[in-house]
């Protein structure tokens, strides 16, 4: 019986041994090409036919665009399983590939401790608008226009989305002797709140002296902080994005920052990006990283193996290992 095969979309960096590993259980092919175009005639001309499962990421969109219903619906026939290298996937139509009998997987829990750990760079970096005496040093400007911050001690730190990685924000701030409340789709059991508070969406946002957000990107979520949402903040609030930057109405946030009603933000993330809004980039109380919350060798490395890892469950049990949330059902995986 021969082989079922693998497409790898944009390479591997880290586990290119494990990669060739895979020749045991599979065939291994590779898309060298480098636009959507080519992409889309590769899988009309049958290039493609044999392929059971493909490796991509959120990089590889760069080469095929992002996985939409066009482009799901010109995948081969024999595509069973999207192995999706990244936490958030929302450049995959989840409900275009479901209606085509395949399943999609991603890489949680891999990327939950590097991206906790800028979300908490992040927020004490905006406690102590600390973009302005950064600058200044490099500028031969001693502590020039440093002004005061504040600690993080007692403060209450609200977490939007307490997954893996809002949990792992919350261990963090714990240690700086910050206090938990969070809002979630559903409460979580007191084993995983470790004695944070469970509150609305709305008592949330009036109560917070600092506000996570760590929510996946969905068409529910998208702008879930915008004009309205500051207006019901506390005023001098703190805001950190790690998550998706379309979460956030970026005009709005520049209005709360001129406003003086959100005091400083921590971003990672942003609602056009690579292109980041002007009031950001030129507001010194806002600092700033290029999405590089998982950017360290081990966090890569985990989320490469997690990749193959439910690859190779998909093809020798028909079952991915992290399987996207909406296609999960209470019995487990669901077999489309």
């Amino acid at each position: 019986m021969s082989k079922p095969a693998i497409l790898l979309i944009g390479g591997v960096t880290h586990v290119q041994k494990e990669w060739e590993e895979c020749s045991s259980f599979a065939v291994l092919k590779e898309y060298t090409g480098k636009t959507r175009e080519d992409f889309l005639a590769d899988c009309a001309s049958g290039e493609w036919n044999d392929v059971v499962a493909l490796y991509r990421s959120n990089e590889s969109t760069s080469i095929t665009g992002p996985f939409d219903s066009a482009l799901i619906s010109s995948l081969p026939k024999s595509l069973k399983y999207i192995c999706h290298n990244g936490a958030g996937y929302d450049n995959i139509d989840v409900s275009a590939a479901t209606s085509h009998s395949i399943s999609v997987s991603h890489t949680p829990k891999a990327v939950n401790a590097a991206t906790a750990d800028i979300a908490i760079f992040l927020l004490l970096g905006a406690l102590r608008r600390i973009h302005v005496p950064y600058a200044a040093i490099r500028e031969k400007k001693w502590r020039g226009g440093a002004q005061l911050g504040y600690d993080p001690q007692n403060k209450v730190l609200g977490i939007v989305g307490m997954g893996g990685i809002g949990r792992e924000v919350a261990a963090r701030a714990r240690a700086f002797g910050m206090k938990i409340q969070y809002y979630n789709r559903s409460r979580l059991s007191p084993e995983l709140e470790q004695g944070a508070k469970y509150v609305s969406f709305e008592e949330l946002l009036r109560t917070s002296d600092a506000i996570s957000l760590n929510c996946s990107l969905t068409k529910a979520t998208v702008g879930i902080i915008g004009k309205k949402e500051f207006e019901q903040m506390k005023d001098g609030v703190i805001l950190v994005n790690t998550a998706r930057g379309k979460l956030i109405d970026e005009n709005a946030l520049v209005e709360a920052l001129a406003s003086g009603k959100v005091f400083s933000a921590g971003l990672d993330v942003y609602e056009e990006e690579p292109k980041v809004h002007e009031g950001l980039l030129n507001n010194p109380n806002v600092v700033l990283l290029p999405h590089i919350g998982t950017a360290t060798i081990e966090t890569q490395k985990n989320m490469e193996l997690l990749v193959l890892e439910n690859i190779e469950s998909a093809l020798k049990t028909g079952l991915l290992v992290t399987q996207v949330p909406e296609q999960e059902s209470k019995a487990g995986n669901v077999r489309l």
